[in-house]
């Protein structure tokens, strides 16, 4: 498809989980296009389960190709982009993982983890003009359409329609921009897509403390 819209492209079926195969395939890249200026950990699977009968094999899988694939494939470029002094990760998380979703206890625990894997390469990277952010994504592809279509008729008929309204190349644009030297600034940050709407997400932060001084303390502070 990139190939018949004018675009370069070079395929490679190995897995993400696995770390020498990730390590080739930044290597693929390398020797095809003469340089590597960006990682898009787009790599997914679902193994839904309700957790007290989710097994381990399901966990395992879901975790190893979201978490461990991102990090196999972001490892595998990093030194290339802190060597030319660029570069830019764009991983994707989820809801799931920010929100939370039932029957998706492996795939949620793998994004928020995805979240903070980003969070920690874009603070150590930042001297080396090395940017790393994540795009929650909703869209219609091939993994959402392995979930099964809810038996109630209005509620499939609202799915559908959400689908419809999340075309899965409204993302490329947000991809895009994140990957360009335009975003340079950009970092360390998680974005919402669904259509046209784009939304920032925060960051976690405390909203309340609460802090017990013990009677010794306080007459320590007072003399």
């Amino acid at each position: 498809s990139i190939r018949g819209a004018g675009g370069e492209a070079v395929l490679n079926d190995e897995s993400v989980a696995d770390w020498d195969a990730a390590n080739r395939m930044v290597e693929q890249a390398k020797d095809t296009f003469g340089r590597l200026d960006a990682v898009v950990n787009n790599a997914g699977i679902l193994r839904d389960r309700i957790f007290h009968k989710m097994s381990e094999e399901e966990f395992d899988a879901v975790v190893a190709v979201h978490l461990k694939g991102c990090f196999n494939v972001s490892r595998a470029a990093a030194e290339t982009f802190r060597n030319q002094s660029g570069g830019a990760f764009v991983h994707m998380t989820s809801t799931s993982g920010l929100v939370g979703n039932f029957g998706q206890v492996n795939y949620g625990a793998a994004k928020l983890g995805i979240a903070g894997l980003s969070r920690i390469v874009a603070m150590e990277n930042v001297s080396k003009n090395v940017t790393s952010n994540v795009i929650c994504p909703s869209a219609d592809t091939r993994m959402t359409r392995s979930v099964p279509t809810p038996k109630d008729p209005d509620a499939a008929a609202q799915r559908e329609e959400r689908l419809r309204l999340s075309p899965a190349d409204a993302i490329a644009p947000l991809c895009t921009f994140l990957a360009s030297e335009d975003a340079g600034h950009v970092t360390g940050q998680i974005f919402h897509q669904r259509g046209a709407e784009l939304s920032l997400y925060s960051q976690p932060r405390p909203i309340l403390s609460l802090i017990h001084i013990s009677e010794p303390t306080r007459q320590a502070e007072i003399s």
